[in-house]
């Protein structure tokens, strides 16, 4: 929706809260960390010492692991309706360093393109060529 990493604020000392936030999506996790709890300071009861951190890098890699390598490509029956499928083009000739706006690109048929989802984390980008107009739209051009 934002198109921009996820995160998550962990202020807990288990490491379970983190571990689920990577399963379900988190690319970044906030810890509090300190040399010694021993060293009061506003956060040292909820910060994480440096073998619990060890520990919580290894089991997040770990967890990472088990939840595999996704295929987000299309499966054989689906690649025939993709002529029925809306994408992304350009509606007219875009120079480099032209920025995507409203007025030249458009969510049309077929498919071949980046998906209408993408509309939001275009506009206002510049594109990085030159691109003919009825161009599907692809990451490398912006």
């Amino acid at each position: 929706l934002f198109c921009c990493p996820i995160g998550l604020s962990d202020h807990t000392l288990a490491e379970a809260v983190s571990i689920a936030g990577v399963s379900l999506g988190a690319k970044v996790v906030e810890k509090h960390f300190t040399l010694s709890r021993k060293i009061k300071t506003p956060d040292s009861s909820f910060s994480i010492e440096p073998e619990e951190l060890k520990n919580l890098v290894r089991n997040i890699r770990i967890a990472k692991e088990t939840l595999g390598r996704p295929y987000y490509g299309l499966a054989a029956q689906e690649k025939n309706n993709l002529i029925f499928r809306r994408s992304l083009f350009a509606v007219g000739n875009i120079q480099k360093g032209e920025v995507f706006n409203k007025g030249n690109i458009k969510s049309i048929r077929p498919g071949y393109g980046l998906p209408p989802k993408y509309l939001t984390c275009i506009l206002g980008k510049k594109a990085k060529r030159n691109i003919k107009r009825g161009t599907p739209l692809n990451k490398k051009l912006y």
